[in-house]
C-alpha cells in the first residue's frame, strides 16, 4: 500500500523535478519477442495518456530476433501519472524491463 503525501500550502511537486510538464516523454520497454507485445503496451499507455499517438512508436528486434525494445512517447503531465504508468508496466506480464 503506497501513502500519498500532500506536499505543503505554496509547495508545487512538479518543480521538485527536472521535467517540464506538460513534455513529450520517452518510455522504453523491453520484452520478449511476441505477438500483441506493441500493441499490448499501447493500451497501457492510453490508460495514461489518452492523447497517445500509436504511430510514433519505435520497435527495435534484439539482435538474435528473441526480444523487442520499444519506445512510448508519451504526453507527461505530472511525476504522478509517470509513476503510475511506470508502475503498470513493470507490472505486466509481457514486459521484461523499464527505462
Amino acid at each position: 500500500m503506497s501513502a500519498s503525501i500532500t506536499p505543503p500550502a505554496g509547495i508545487d511537486p512538479r518543480k521538485d523535478t527536472l521535467i517540464e510538464y506538460p513534455s513529450i516523454f520517452p518510455i522504453k520497454v523491453m520484452g520478449a519477442m511476441a505477438d500483441g507485445f506493441a500493441e499490448a503496451l499501447c493500451q497501457v499507455a492510453l490508460q495514461f495518456d489518452p492523447a497517445f499517438d500509436a504511430s510514433t512508436l519505435e520497435l527495435r528486434p534484439s539482435k538474435g530476433g528473441n526480444y523487442l525494445g520499444v519506445t512510448l512517447h508519451i504526453t507527461a503531465t505530472s511525476r504522478e501519472q509517470l509513476d503510475d504508468l511506470y508502475r503498470a508496466l513493470t507490472s505486466h506480464p509481457m514486459v521484461k524491463i523499464v527505462l
